[in-house]
């Protein structure tokens, strides 16, 4: 049986802690691959610049938008994201399921050109335990955490528009949601082909 590779796009505010689960899911399901962004903001120590993001100045960033370069974009806390289309459609024509780390603006643009994605939400069991993680975390200054919490009601107010949502109590619970979740995607009729 082949399948049609497809795109699932995940949102969370910071702290929720998408990148360990996501990083977890990756290393699981060999059909995954993950879409790396495009940003204009600062690399962490831990970061590599092409395994993580693909970090850019301002200027190049807007040549990539004049030249239509990206599948979605949007400013979040003062930096600029995008998700190159060349590497949804590449991935996903490969029959690979194309991971994407997108804000909520993000994932309605990518929803809306391609309809035919999936949307998962990553929740933290509260705001309180948001603030926590954030803080332990120590990567981020207090005007920086202070932002992150005043965006968060916002984005949880995104809920709705996702198809699936996955609150991150545990992390190896949460990962088992999303392999599953990928699985049973997969497995739908329109994105297989028998025999």
């Amino acid at each position: 049986m082949k399948k049609r590779g497809f795109i699932v796009v995940f949102s969370a505010p910071s702290g929720t802690g998408k990148t360990s689960i996501l990083k977890e899911v990756l290393s699981r399901n060999k059909e995954a691959v993950y879409s790396i962004s495009v940003t204009t903001r600062s690399k962490r120590p831990e970061e590599l610049d092409g395994k993580d993001y693909h970090f850019v100045s301002k200027e190049e960033f807007k040549k990539k938008i004049e030249r239509g370069e990206f599948a979605e974009w949007a400013e979040v806390h003062g930096s600029l994201y995008g998700t190159l289309r060349e590497n949804l459609t590449q991935a996903s024509e490969q029959g690979k399921i194309v991971i994407v780390d997108a804000d909520t603006q993000g994932a309605m643009q990518i929803k809306k050109r391609f309809p035919d994605s999936v949307t998962i939400f990553i929740a933290p069991p509260s705001i309180e335990s948001l603030e926590q993680r954030l803080r332990r975390r120590g990567t981020d200054s207090q005007e920086a955490i202070e932002r992150r919490l005043a965006d968060a009601p916002g984005e949880l107010g995104k809920i709705p528009e996702y198809d699936y949502l996955i609150v991150n109590e545990d992390i190896d619970r949460s990962v088992g949601e999303v392999l599953a979740i990928l699985e049973a995607e997969s497995c739908r009729t329109k994105r297989c082909r028998y025999p």
